[in-house]
C-alpha cells in the first residue's frame, strides 16, 4: 500500500514537497522508519517530520461547521485573550506558525511526539517495551510533560494570592512583572520558548504571560514547574516547593539567558 491517503488533503502543486521521500516508499516500512522511535526521534527536524505530515499545517477549520454556524460569527477559547490575533486556525498551526508561537514559543515536532509504538502505547506490552519508554497508554503524546506546561490552571494559592487572576488583576495594576520583577525572575529559559521575547512582551500586555499560565487552561491541575533559584531568593522552601526540581531539564536548559 502506498501513502496517499492523505493526498485529497493537499493541493496539487504541494504533492512533490509532502511525498518526495515516500512516494516509492512501502506503507509498513515508513510506518516502522527508525525516525518515528527513539534515539533517532530526539534529533528528528521539523523539516523532516513535515516531509509526510505537511497536511497538518495547511488543514484549515471548516468555514461553516455542520450545524450551520459561521467560523467568522464565533469565539474560539484561544482568542480570547489579547495576545491571539487574527482568525480561527488549527491546532498545530497555532502552536508552530502563528504570530504568538513565532513570538514566544519555539516547539519542535518533536518536542510533543516523543517517538510512537504503532503495535500499542503502553509499557510492557510486549517484548521490547518492557521498561517506561515514555508512551502513555494509547496516546500519541504524553500530556503531563507538554501540553500541561502551558494549559495547566493559575495556581493562585501556591502564590498566595486572594483569587484567580481573572478577578484579582486589577490590584496588581493589570501587571505580572509588578510582582515578578523581584520574585522568580530566573525563568522561561528553556530551550521551546523565546524568553527574552516572553518577558519583553508580558512587560506591555499581562494576557502574554497569563495566556500560559491559566488563561487557556485544559486541565484541573497545574505544571510543577521547577523552582529555578533566583537573587534574593529565601533558604526557606515552602511545603509545596519541598518536591519540586531546583533546575529546568537538562533537555531543555538554555546555556544563556539571551533570546534567539
Amino acid at each position: 500500500m502506498r501513502i496517499i491517503g492523505l493526498r485529497h488533503l493537499v493541493p496539487l502543486m504541494l504533492l512533490p514537497l509532502v511525498f518526495s521521500v515516500t512516494a516509492n516508499e512501502d506503507y509498513q516500512a515508513a510506518k516502522w522508519d527508525p525516525i518515528h522511535f527513539q534515539p533517532a526521534i530526539d534529533s528528528a527536524t521539523n523539516e523532516q517530520c513535515l516531509e509526510c505530515h505537511l497536511e497538518i499545517l495547511i488543514r484549515k477549520p471548516l468555514k461553516t461547521s455542520p450545524a450551520g454556524v459561521k467560523r467568522s460569527d464565533t469565539e474560539a477559547w484561544y482568542q480570547t485573550l489579547n495576545s491571539y490575533a487574527g482568525e480561527q486556525e488549527s491546532f498545530h498551526y497555532r502552536h508552530l506558525q502563528s504570530q504568538l508561537a513565532r513570538q514566544v514559543m519555539n516547539l519542535q515536532c518533536n518536542f510533543c511526539h516523543r517517538g510512537s509504538d504503532p503495535r500499542e502505547e503502553a509499557p510492557a506490552s510486549h517484548a521490547d517495551n518492557q521498561d517506561d519508554s515514555g508512551y502513555n497508554l494509547r496516546k500519541m503524546v504524553d500530556v503531563e510533560k507538554t501540553c500541561l506546561r502551558c494549559h495547566g490552571q493559575y495556581d493562585y494559592k501556591v502564590m498566595n494570592l486572594p483569587g484567580p487572576w481573572h478577578e484579582t488583576r486589577d490590584m496588581f495594576n493589570d501587571s505580572c512583572t509588578l510582582c515578578h520583577q523581584t520574585i522568580r525572575t530566573n525563568r522561561h529559559k528553556v530551550s521551546y520558548l523565546h524568553p527574552g521575547n516572553i518577558e519583553y512582551l508580558g512587560n506591555k500586555d499581562a494576557d502574554v504571560c497569563y495566556g500560559c499560565h491559566g488563561g487557556r487552561s485544559w486541565y484541573q491541575t497545574s505544571f510543577p514547574y521547577p523552582r529555578n533559584s533566583w537573587p534574593g531568593i529565601s533558604d526557606t522552601i515552602p511545603e509545596w516547593a519541598k518536591d519540586r526540581p531546583t533546575q529546568s531539564e537538562a533537555r531543555y536548559r538554555l546555556d544563556t539567558s539571551a533570546d534567539n
